[in-house]
């Protein structure tokens, strides 16, 4: 049997590796000339930078992942655990270094309210009880009705699990200091919305990079991919890079060839891990789209990003791996966001300083930052917008670091959400796909299978389980089972 697999970022690299594992003719078709996706990675001057996903999280779906090839990621990559996990910046000159351990932990929070600790220890029970919960019965499944999702458990667990409320309320019950809402609430962007819209549900986050830790593999997330793209071609895979795929050919109910720019490619099921709705769009006549294109219009997008990569020719002190800088009134930013999308004025943002763990990420002496602000998708992406948003984040780089960096600027490349589409073909240049908001979870995001071609089928960041690395190597397991069930 053959399959055509189109994209190779994770969840592409992912799916062909567990079909061809199954004994499936694979052929995996890339529009770029470099696997992997967003993780990709940009070399200028000495710098080496991770140009989409950088942190490494859920340590135990990669563990399960590997060792269905039975391997494991530790004899795959050259792993770190970071210690601090991250520095958090909080307006101002206020920062504090969030440390690996519940003692150290919970001695942080005591310093942010009374009883913060033990507040902090009975929420990240909550979140791994959650977090067990949702690994057994929630993400590694195929939801294919409202009773698949509201089984037993989930049933009788439901109100624990806290499906119908949101993190904002969840967490300011629980915490009244600032500091210590905006720490358990930061990813909630990172899932694509904001704290007021995920559901409480995703408090799981915590126990994610708190508890379960936060590592690096050298080389970063693009060694993740490459590992992938290894197995997959080890077990036969073939990977053509350079092949932009223009349709989808379907005849009666069933998909038979993938038409690309250097030629037809014939098929008896097809995976698309590309951008799902610019697939439906543009790879299939109107008639074989499960989606219109009023659907997506109706749909929470999640942000883009505007990226600012930069090599610093000299040591900065006052960062650590991971920083995080967190406005006084955050609000304001997720305002720009999801309910009056505008480029923000004070954004809350990202500093990856990959070189503080990876000698290799910037020459001897110097920084490999990347600056990274979550802002609303389908923003008017100028080149004038883009270098005044560059210029304000450079100053508020500076803010934090305590010094000034811009006459030590040695590279320097922007990315935004043009790039997001003319890279990624990514839906109103969204750099995450679909946000998880209660109503596009689990049964409510968009399929896997094709509603109109029973050969057809999706995966990746906008189908369940969601956005982030993991969740498509979930995504990818939970396809290529139901390939396997369906198909074979």
């Amino acid at each position: 049997m053959k399959a055509v697999v189109v994209g190779a970022g994770y969840t592409g690299l992912a799916s062909a590796a567990l079909l061809a594992q199954e004994g499936l003719d694979v052929e995996v078709l890339e529009k770029n000339a470099r696997t992997g996706g967003k993780a990709r990675i940009w070399e200028e001057g000495g710098y080496r930078f991770d140009m989409g996903p950088s942190w490494y999280l859920m340590p135990d779906v990669f563990e399960r992942f590997f060792g269905g090839f039975g391997k494991s990621p530790d004899e795959l990559l050259d792993l770190v655990s970071l210690d601090p996990l991250y520095r958090v910046f909080f307006g101002g000159t206020e920062s504090v270094d969030v440390r690996s351990g519940k003692e150290n932990l919970e001695a942080l929070f005591e310093t942010f309210e009374p009883n913060g600790g033990r507040k902090l220890r009975e929420f990240l029970d909550d979140g791994a009880f959650k977090y067990g919960v949702a690994m057994e019965e929630f993400l590694y499944k195929d939801y294919r009705s409202v009773f698949d999702f509201l089984n037993r458990r989930m049933l009788t667990q439901g109100l624990k699990m806290d499906l119908f409320g949101n993190m904002e309320k969840f967490v300011g019950k629980r915490f009244s200091d600032r500091r210590a809402r905006q720490i358990l609430q930061y990813a909630m962007v990172f899932l694509g919305t904001s704290p007021a819209q995920a559901p409480a549900l995703y408090s799981i986050m915590s126990h994610v990079d708190l508890e379960l830790g936060v590592r690096y593999p050298q080389g970063g997330l693009a060694a993740v991919a490459d590992s992938i793209r290894d197995l997959a071609v080890e077990n036969g895979a073939v990977i053509r890079s350079g092949e932009n795929v223009r349709t989808i050919e379907v005849a009666g109910r069933r998909a038979h060839t993938v038409r690309t720019s250097s030629g037809d490619h014939d098929a008896d099921v097809v995976v698309v891990t590309a951008d799902y709705p610019y697939a439906e769009q543009n790879f299939l006549e109107p008639a074989h789209r499960s989606y219109s294109k009023a659907y997506w219009e109706r749909r929470v997008i999640a942000p883009s990003m505007f990226i600012l990569y930069l090599g610093i020719g000299k040591r900065l002190e006052n960062l650590r791996h991971h920083n995080l800088y967190f406005a006084e009134d955050w609000n304001r930013h997720f305002r720009t966001i999801f309910d009056s999308p505008a480029w923000p004025q004070d954004p809350c943002f990202y500093v990856s300083c990959t070189s503080k763990t990876d000698p290799n990420a910037a020459p001897p002496g110097k920084e490999a930052l990347f600056v990274l602000v979550p802002v609303a998708p389908g923003l008017d992406d100028t080149d004038e917008v883009r270098e005044s948003i560059a210029e304000r984040m450079i100053e508020q780089v500076e803010q934090i670091v305590g010094e000034p960096i811009s006459d030590s600027i040695e590279v320097r490349r922007i990315f935004s959400h043009r790039d997001f589409a003319g890279e990624y073909n990514a839906y109103k240049g969204t750099a995450l796909g679909l946000a998880h908001t209660l109503f596009q979870t689990a049964i409510f995001r968009p399929s896997y299978r094709s509603r109109k071609v029973s050969n057809l089928y999706y995966a990746g960041q906008y189908t369940h389980p969601g956005i982030g690395v993991p969740m498509t190597l979930i995504s990818a397991e939970v396809v290529a089972e139901k390939i396997r069930r369906e198909q074979t």
